[in-house]
């Protein structure tokens, strides 16, 4: 009986603190009032992203190329038109940059989170890498990211902080052999880089950067260089690559992201977050 009514009250004091934790996080994950940009916005990590800060109280302005994929994309993330906003544009160059902080203070009246996820990839041979596809994966990748957090940051200073969240890469702290990829892992180790010291800069300012840094996730990219017959086929490969036995969702990603952009990660910044099922952890 004795250790019935010990257990009990163990078990109590557990639950207590089991819905104490889970009352706080909730409290702690949501964003009423804040006002994100989420550049590559339209599929993948983006959309993911992006339906989990309106669905938590934010508003947003989601960005990619494709003006129709952006339109169905806010359509999924909200159904509510009134807090989600599109802009189609480049984001390599710096001006679209500008015109999305500029959309999101004259819509929203400021910005508190940018998620910079838009990127390109393209296994391809370093030895037969053109300039152009050189010029394509910096500017895009690292140029795109650079100007952004620029024009991002002088908007949030105006607000008293915010939080940048890069969508990075594990082949920017791991080469694959399997997907030779030197020009997009040496534009994404700048983006490391740019968290690193950004961190520094813009900590006085309430600013904080942070970084995750994806392995294998299905998103529509790989459809960019490969069919659609060979996506499903070739995808499944890498499963084992991970230890955790399998490759990620951008549902996988989109939940680090929330974090870095949440009070949950108050006294993080300047930091480089795998989100990969292992793989930096070492090899079966």
């Amino acid at each position: 009986m004795y250790r019935e009514l010990v257990d009990s009250q163990r078990y109590d004091a557990w639950s207590l603190n089991s819905q104490r934790f889970t009352t706080e996080r909730e409290v702690s994950v949501h964003f009423k009032g804040k006002v994100a940009i989420v550049t590559g916005g339209s599929s993948g990590i983006g959309k993911e992203t992006a339906k989990r800060l309106v669905a938590h109280g934010a508003s947003v302005v989601l960005s990619g190329r494709d003006e129709a994929k952006l339109q169905c994309a806010a359509k999924e993330v909200s159904s509510d038109p009134s807090v989600v906003r599109i802009f189609a544009g480049d984001i390599g160059k710096p001006a679209t940059g500008v015109a999305l902080v500029d959309l999101a203070e004259k819509q929203f009246g400021g910005l508190d989170i940018l998620v910079s996820n838009a990127g390109v990839f393209k296994p391809k041979p370093f030895l037969e890498l053109t300039e152009g596809e050189y010029d394509w994966f910096l500017d895009t990748i690292l140029k795109g990211k650079f100007f952004l957090a620029q024009a991002a940051a002088k908007a949030m200073k105006k607000r008293g902080g915010g939080a940048i969240v890069h969508t990075g890469s594990l082949w920017a702290l791991q080469a694959i052999g399997a997907t030779p990829s030197a020009a997009y892992s040496a534009a994404n180790a700048g983006v490391h880089a740019l968290v690193h010291n950004l961190a520094l800069e813009l900590a006085a300012d309430k600013i904080r950067i942070n970084a995750v840094a994806p392995a294998v996730v299905e998103t529509p990219i790989y459809s960019t260089f490969l069919s659609k017959e060979e996506v499903p086929k070739v995808l499944p490969t890498f499963n084992a690559f991970h230890p955790l036995g399998r490759i990620g969702q951008p549902g996988d990603v989109a939940e680090a992201i929330l974090f870095f952009a949440s009070d949950q990660s108050a006294w993080i910044t300047g930091t480089i977050l795998p989100v990969d099922g292992g793989v930096m952890a070492g090899r079966n």
